[in-house]
């Protein structure tokens, strides 16, 4: 069963409350993250910004990192868990890679198919179900700093820029740039849910073990 959870002031404080009753945890595409959230002064090119959903989402990507929960960051997700992990943001592509092909027509998908190149073996690919993956993109911000923990494994075929982030880590946690829920091919999803069967089926009581611990 999907649940939506709110920006709640509660769950900043305590998360647990929320990822007690999850066996993975989907981070959302949507505005762009606040730059406040890794100490950088706001773009011209920054739009609107939810500071409310982003301390919320924040601590649930923190805490689920400690968890061991599966989690799949998705756009602005995948850049989230880069910001969870002490990473930065570009907060305007055009400026560092010379184009807006990631964001060809704002507000839409029409055109914005283009290939990302995943590494072997890599969690990402493995999603995926190839190596070379045609993705549909709609974004203006990317990677800067890579985040602790954090590994890239998979970058634009247009100019390299960051598309798919993972934690050789973690059981689960996978970035990826584009929006797989509006493919219908896509496998990505897919993986998330199979990954969380996994930790409902297998892992969850080593984990909640382990993170009673404090060693998870």
């Amino acid at each position: 069963m999907a649940v939506m959870l709110p920006p709640d002031p509660v769950l900043e404080r305590e998360p647990d409350q929320a990822l007690d009753l999850l066996d993975g945890l989907i981070l959302a595409g949507g505005t762009d993250i606040d730059p406040a959230t890794y100490g950088a002064p706001r773009h011209p090119e920054t739009g609107e910004t939810a500071p409310e959903r982003d301390a919320v989402e924040l601590a649930l990507a923190r805490r689920a990192w400690e968890r061991d929960l599966p989690v799949l960051g998705i756009c602005r997700g995948m850049q989230l868990i880069n910001v969870s992990r002490g990473g930065t943001l570009i907060q305007h592509l055009p400026d560092q890679v010379g184009h807006g092909e990631h964001r060809r027509v704002p507000g839409s998908f029409d055109g914005s198919e283009h290939g990302v190149r995943l590494e072997p073996g890599s969690l990402a690919a493995r999603a995926a179900g190839e190596e070379l993956h045609t993705t549909k993109s709609h974004h203006h911000q990317g990677i800067a700093r890579l985040g602790r923990g954090l590994r890239i494994t998979g970058r634009s075929v247009l100019d390299e820029l960051p598309e798919a982030i993972e934690a050789p880590g973690r059981r689960f946690v996978l970035g990826v740039q584009w929006h797989p829920e509006v493919d219908a091919d896509s496998r990505i999803v897919a993986s998330l849910v199979d990954a969380a069967d996994g930790h409902r089926r297998g892992w969850g009581a080593e984990v909640a073990y382990r993170s009673a611990r404090g060693s998870a």
